[in-house]
């Protein structure tokens, strides 16, 4: 689970860096290159509703093997120097990492059922520590391997890697216990006001994380950063947080209310955005710091909200599957509105403005999914929130 975690990021983070260069070596306009770093959030969010339905039929471990395979294959396909191949590659990418994503709580609630929302912050580590090393190694790989198009292919190795040891060591479907009892459906999910509030404090606090994913390097460009600073910036960033996924769950476990725990990782992202953008430039590493703590901890947050918000794994699954749904195709709108607002040349200090409103939206959310509600079944099998 680790390892696959790992490789859930690297498709993300390592293209942000690279924008600059594909932008003038493919020809790209901003608008379209706007597109791209939406594309793998907006498939996150249309694919990822259809793990729970393939999970079903195929099996949790045979649908993390399909989507394993699809990723080295989308990360091959992304490496080849053609718009065509860039962003076919880039849809594949998305919609496989949805798929992963998706299944990934649930298998976490069926196989450490204790001790779910621990793992779930050890496997969001591997995350941060895959995204970290996607930005930070992309400059790199494409000094080294000759072109930005060699850096986004040399993922697929890992990639590859993942699917090779998941195929080898994951649970075999005929030795596992007998799955829960039906619980709800996505449906019934639909009319729980709790199950909203999760999937929206996702869409917000992820919106922010995927701009920084495709915007951060050239906005620190922007601001009068090189490119390889910026990538290191943006990937020191993402390494510190490592900590911060591991803390949070810890952080959420003492009391039953989640919401204080929510509303200090929201504050250290708005600080660190504004010490970024804004602050003065010697508070630079300041703000990498807070950056980092604040989105490793709200994404470790919002992924152990999901774990903790429902009775058994089945029901997580489901739930795992519209609040990443609903989550990530809300999250897509973030990085196309900074690239809009990059085309029509607005300040940073605009868009600085923009991206404090969106923390302030998801602390909005935070306070109501961060109470002590669970969603189960009644005794005559209807979905309820207690």
């Amino acid at each position: 689970m680790i390892l696959v975690g790992l490789n859930l990021r690297p498709a993300l983070s390592s293209l942000a860096p690279l924008l600059p260069r594909i932008e003038s070596q493919a020809g790209l306009p901003v608008l379209a290159i706007g597109a791209l770093t939406t594309l793998p959030v907006l498939c996150l969010g249309l694919f990822a509703p259809l793990a729970p339905w393939l999970s079903r039929r195929l099996g949790a471990e045979r649908t993390l093997s399909l989507a394993l395979l699809a990723l080295t294959l989308g990360l091959a396909l992304r490496g080849l120097a053609g718009p065509a191949g860039l962003f076919g590659g880039t849809l594949l990418v998305g919609a496989a990492i949805g798929v992963a994503g998706t299944l990934l709580p649930a298998l976490v609630k069926r196989e450490l059922a204790e001790s779910a929302d621990l793992m779930t912050g050890v496997y969001t580590m591997a995350l941060c520590l895959g995204g970290a090393l996607g930005a930070g190694l992309s400059i790199p790989l494409a000094d080294g391997f000759g072109g930005w198009a060699a850096s986004l292919m040399a993922w697929a190795g890992l990639s590859a890697l993942a699917l090779v040891a998941w195929a080898a060591l994951m649970p075999s479907p005929g030795t596992l216990p007998p799955p829960p009892a039906p619980t709800g459906n996505t449906r019934a999910l639909l009319h729980q006001p709790l199950a909203w509030q999760v999937m929206l404090f996702m869409g917000f606090q992820s919106s922010l994380a995927y701009i920084v994913f495709g915007w951060l390097p050239s906005l620190l460009v922007e601001r009068g950063y090189d490119e390889a600073t910026a990538g290191w910036m943006m990937g020191v960033s993402v390494l510190v947080q490592l900590f911060a996924a591991l803390a949070a769950p810890w952080l959420a476990r003492l009391g039953r209310d989640q919401r204080p725990a929510l509303l200090l990782v929201l504050s250290l992202v708005g600080s660190g955005l504004w010490l970024l953008l804004l602050g003065p430039e010697d508070g630079r590493w300041a703000g990498v710091a807070l950056l980092g703590l604040g989105q490793g901890g709200g994404f470790s947050l919002a992924l152990t909200l999901i774990v903790l918000r429902t009775a058994d794994s089945r029901l997580a699954g489901k739930l795992s599957g519209l609040v990443q749904g609903g989550g990530y195709t809300l999250a897509a709108l973030g990085p196309l509105a900074v690239g809009v607002m990059l085309d029509r040349a607005l300040s940073l200090a605009q868009i600085t403005t923009a991206l404090l409103a969106i923390v302030m939206a998801a602390a909005g959310f935070a306070l109501l999914a961060g109470r002590n509600r669970r969603l189960e079944t009644d005794p005559q099998g209807r979905l309820i929130t207690r």
